[in-house]
């Protein structure tokens, strides 16, 4: 019984989620998609910076002589237009920071903590009252994907603020990113 319970439910989320998803809209307009080949590495130097191009959707990895290392497609926050305002509001930072910290055993795959908010974003979010919120990270795709797979796709905007890569290139990233490297997020 508890197999033919599982072999439906597997059933029923293969063949549901196509028809959910073609019926449902992306948060926000899904950028076009724009197949980019992973750069092979221009340096063989320390990544010492991590620059994010929200409208892009793009993540670059660059070396001390500014070289591109590797460059990754993202996903941001499901409200990514502008810079993250207070706690919820689904925005991804726009500032300097600091990878402060990583995390191997996160809910996603892996997670590079972003040091959100700087002194300007805690004035700012002072000024008006509310929490700047926290708790951005660069992460993979979360631990409980396996039923929702089209929902965390390159084509969709769907973090609460963080950024988002496939879990192959959160992989490789583990690999290069060093707790201490600085991040820019542009807009």
């Amino acid at each position: 019984m508890k197999h033919l319970l599982c072999t439906l439910l597997l059933s029923l989320a293969l063949f549901a989620a196509p028809a959910l998803a073609a019926g449902t809209k992306p948060a926000t307009p899904a950028p076009k998609a724009v197949e980019v080949e992973k750069e092979k590495p221009q340096s063989n130097k320390e990544v010492t910076l991590v620059e994010v191009r929200k409208r892009q959707r793009r993540m670059f990895l660059l070396d001390a002589d500014n070289n591109v290392v590797r460059t990754y497609h993202i996903a941001l926050g499901r409200n990514p237009v502008g810079p993250k305002q207070q706690e919820g509001d689904s925005r991804t930072p726009e500032g300097k920071y600091k990878i402060d910290s990583r995390n191997g055993k996160s809910g996603y795959y892996r997670s590079l903590h972003v040091s959100y908010p700087n002194a300007e974003d805690t004035k700012r979010a002072k000024a008006k009252g509310v929490s700047p919120g926290g708790a951005i990270f660069i992460h993979g795709k979360p631990d409980f994907k396996f039923w929702m797979f089209w929902k965390y796709n390159k084509m969709n905007d769907w973090t609460d603020g963080c950024i988002a890569v496939d879990d192959k290139d959160m992989m490789e990233m583990w690999g290069l990113v060093k707790a201490g490297t600085d991040i820019i997020i542009k807009p």
